[in-house]
């Protein structure tokens, strides 16, 4: 797995630290759906030890690799697994060998009742996508997905 490029802390979107990008906080809970970069993980214990490969209940961030449009069928569980404020970060490849666009990620964060909300550089091979639950489903309005 690539290692994410420049990691400097300018004020620039482009130059900010990869986790203030991906907004982990300290003492997040995280799970890794699909991906398990030792990297990543060494770099997510500077900030939370509260990290796993098993999908977990109350999740705050969730990182899930997806390589095939299939791939994207594991949304509704991810979506149940997340606190209200959580979010979904969906990883592709980037360039020509991708085979996951952002219009695939985003029709079927809607098909979930997830929305798309921002788009990060997570790595010179690896694009990044949030997706969230709308506010108005959050707390009391949230619903179960119907399958």
């Amino acid at each position: 797995m690539a290692r994410p490029r420049e990691l400097g802390g300018s004020s620039s979107e482009n130059d900010r630290p990869l986790l203030q990008k991906l907004g982990v906080k300290a003492g997040a809970r995280v799970s890794l759906v699909a991906f398990d970069d030792p990297w990543f993980r060494k770099l997510l214990s500077e900030v939370t030890d509260d990290v796993s490969t098993e999908l977990r209940p109350d999740s705050d961030l969730v990182f899930h690799l997806v390589r095939h449009v299939a791939d994207l069928f594991d949304l509704p569980d991810l979506r149940d697994a997340l606190k209200d404020n959580g979010a979904i970060w969906v990883l592709r490849e980037k360039g020509r060998s991708r085979v996951v666009l952002e219009t695939d990620i985003i029709d079927a964060g809607k098909a979930t009742g997830l929305v798309d909300n921002k788009i990060a550089s997570f790595s010179d091979t690896l694009a990044a996508m949030r997706l969230v639950i709308p506010l108005a489903e959050r707390g009391e309005a949230r619903r179960p997905v119907q399958g």
